[in-house]
């Protein structure tokens, strides 16, 4: 069994932040409280989703709203255990082990913090592959996996558990409650047993994370190309290099939307580029065309660093290279697409995968 320390933090962090799409919060914050803890129990374990027992409990935990809010708004660093302990109480049962929700930059550090102070495994699995906005929005929903009973606790001290009738209930109504308690909350939702995550996970995307992490660190060690180091890490195409020419961006309903302008540089001289968001990027467009959508992930890097940069850390006149990822085959099912392709954001147009769209 692996063991996650300071170093493989730090790689996941950067890899989980890329594979968040934009969206999953700034890792700073999150990997702060991931090393203090880590420092403080000793490394955590990284279970294969096969070793986790059938009838095992099994939650994510993570943070719910928008990211720009956690800018200002740090969290005190125990709602997440009110969440937690609130909803393994509830339950009546042992909570075996902790589990991502997705692969963004903070959602990837706070299961890690919890394993660490709660003594419990981390397991090697998600409900994404990568960031999406929305709570129905993972793998599980897919599989039926109900998202209640879930936990809301705020910075506060406030706690909410929800039961609903569907997860898209859970959605609304826990959005609501996400804006009233300050617009951001750590949640702890979809406790599931081993034999759901089994079927239902998307597998080994922690490992993942630390893979494309250390990719990006080593290339940059040894005065490789740190862009070319991440396409080969990732299997990515490449959709466009330039400068941010415009960020239009609001934070609203507890998400952040907006767009990014891009001026083309290098080959890319004349081109333009524009990215639309809600928290994640949903759809890429060159010149008017469209390059890559969601349920596909869209990341925008740092043009000399590779280093990921988030929606609320976009600013005008960064030099940014832009790649295109093709998502987990679990999204691209019939299911998938109605529950995270381009028609769902509102988007008049069909999915196509990326390697499609980007042939030759």
């Amino acid at each position: 069994m692996a063991k996650i320390d300071v170093q493989m933090v730090e790689d996941i962090a950067v890899g989980a932040a890329l594979l968040g799409t934009g969206g999953g919060g700034d890792p700073y914050v999150g990997k702060l409280m991931a090393i203090q803890a880590l420092q403080k129990n000793g490394p955590v374990e990284l279970m294969e989703v096969d070793e986790v027992p059938d009838d095992a409990l099994v939650v994510p935990a993570a943070m719910m709203g928008a990211p720009t809010v956690l800018v200002e708004k740090i969290p005190s660093g125990k709602e997440i255990f009110k969440a937690f302990d609130s909803l393994q109480n509830y339950l009546g049962k042992e909570i075996f082990a902790v589990i991502p929700i997705e692969a963004g930059g903070l959602n990837s550090m706070i299961p890690i913090t919890v394993a660490a102070e709660k003594k419990l495994p981390l397991v090697d699995v998600d409900g994404m592959g990568r960031a999406f906005p929305e709570l129905q929005m993972v793998t599980f929903h897919l599989y039926g996996v109900s998202a209640t009973p879930m936990v809301l606790a705020d910075e506060k001290g406030n706690s909410l558990l929800l039961n609903t009738i569907n997860n898209f209930w859970t959605e609304n109504l826990a959005r609501n409650a996400t804006v009233v308690m300050g617009g951001s909350v750590m949640i702890a939702i979809y406790p599931m047993y081993g034999r759901d995550l089994k079927k239902a996970g998307i597998r080994n995307i922690v490992s993942y994370s630390a893979k494309i992490g250390r990719a990006i660190r080593e290339a940059r060690k040894n005065g490789d190309d740190p862009i070319e180091a991440l396409l080969k890490a990732t299997g990515g195409y490449t959709l466009f290099k330039g400068k941010i020419s415009d960020v239009q961006r609001r934070t609203t309903g507890g998400f952040v939307r907006g767009e990014a302008h891009i001026d083309g540089i290098d080959q890319y001289k004349g081109e333009l580029m524009t990215i639309d968001f809600q928290n994640e990027n949903l759809i890429a467009r060159r010149n008017g065309k469209v390059v890559a959508t969601v349920p596909d992930l869209i990341c925008t890097v740092d043009a000399h660093t590779a280093l990921p940069i988030t929606t609320e850390g976009l600013r005008y006149g960064q030099r940014v290279f832009i790649l295109g990822i093709p998502c987990d085959k679990k999204w691209r099912s019939e299911k998938g697409i109605e529950t995270v392709g381009p028609r769902y954001f509102g988007y008049d147009v069909d999915y196509v995968p990326v390697e499609e769209l980007n042939k030759g």
